[in-house]
């Protein structure tokens, strides 16, 4: 039984689902059972239930030998997946799976980073077989995108003039795990994935162009002007300055390397941000 936290999301749904399709027996932990019915109709057992509460985690992880710990960037993120992972330990599960950041690493100074990096060793020490999936930008970030670029043919970020990413499609990070957990050798791996594309925003905005068919543009937002639209999403001060502080890394030229990690592993190539936005044109479109 394959227990997977956050499979209410973008890439524990995936993942959870390919496994039910796989014939795997896979348990999700959620907090919500009413969004959890294509998980249902996918085979998934439900378990309700919170990461920060151990009394759920400890029933949610009866009859389980792998875990698969997803769970949203926060302030308490850290201190939750150290209890899953400290409870599926003390469980007698057999693998660990975390899935991290590209950009984690000892003393990465912004917090989200911090707190996948300092995750990964308490994994680690546990002395549980893991395996660490370490994405980079999701595709799906453009989604939160369609609106404008429905009305007005144009995104907005705070990146400046020359910000980007390397992006990686989440339906691929939950291809992955789903391998990771159906094919053998992937005891005690870092895997870092992404997709071939390197890509400022502009050059972003031309290949979403060309995958529509009509002009769209980036433009440059005032960091200030975007910080005060997240914050009627993200109401944690903590989370807010984390974003933006990733947002500030950007625009101040950090970018990440590709890696061929996914296709070498899965034998299949990731998907391509113009795939990407293929897939999804009815959203983009009016």
């Amino acid at each position: 039984m394959i227990l997977i936290t956050g499979a209410t999301g973008r890439t524990g749904s995936q993942a959870a689902k390919l496994l039910a399709q796989k014939g795997e027996k896979v348990r999700a932990l959620v907090r919500d059972p009413a969004k959890a019915a294509a998980l249902q109709a996918a085979g998934v057992e439900i378990a309700v239930g919170d990461a920060g509460d151990a009394a759920s985690v400890r029933a949610a992880l009866r009859g389980v030998d792998r875990i698969a710990i997803i769970l949203p960037n926060g302030e308490k993120q850290l201190e939750y997946e150290k209890q899953l992972a400290s409870l599926a330990a003390e469980s007698g599960v057999k693998h660990i799976l975390k899935v991290s950041s590209m950009e984690s690493h000892a003393g990465a100074p912004n917090p989200t980073h911090a707190a996948h990096w300092d995750s990964e060793q308490h994994i680690k020490s546990l002395g549980v077989p893991w395996t660490m999936v370490r994405p980079s930008f999701f595709m799906q970030n453009f989604l939160a995108n369609a609106g404008t670029i429905k009305a007005e043919g144009k995104f907005y970020y705070p990146f400046g003039e020359n910000g980007g990413a390397v992006m990686m499609d989440a339906r691929d990070v939950g291809y992955f795990i789903a391998h990771v957990f159906t094919t053998p050798g992937h005891d005690d791996k870092s895997y870092d994935i992404t997709s071939g594309d390197r890509l400022t925003m502009r050059e972003a905005a031309e290949v979403i162009s060309r995958a529509l068919g009509r002009k769209v543009e980036y433009v440059p937002q005032d960091p200030a002007e975007f910080r005060a639209h997240l914050a009627r999403f993200i109401k944690s001060p903590w989370h807010l300055d984390a974003v933006c502080d990733i947002f500030r890394e950007i625009a101040n030229g950090y970018m990440t390397h590709t890696t061929t990690t996914f296709e070498d592993v899965t034998g299949r190539k990731p998907v391509s941000l113009e795939g990407f936005i293929r897939d999804h044109a009815a959203a983009f479109r009016a």
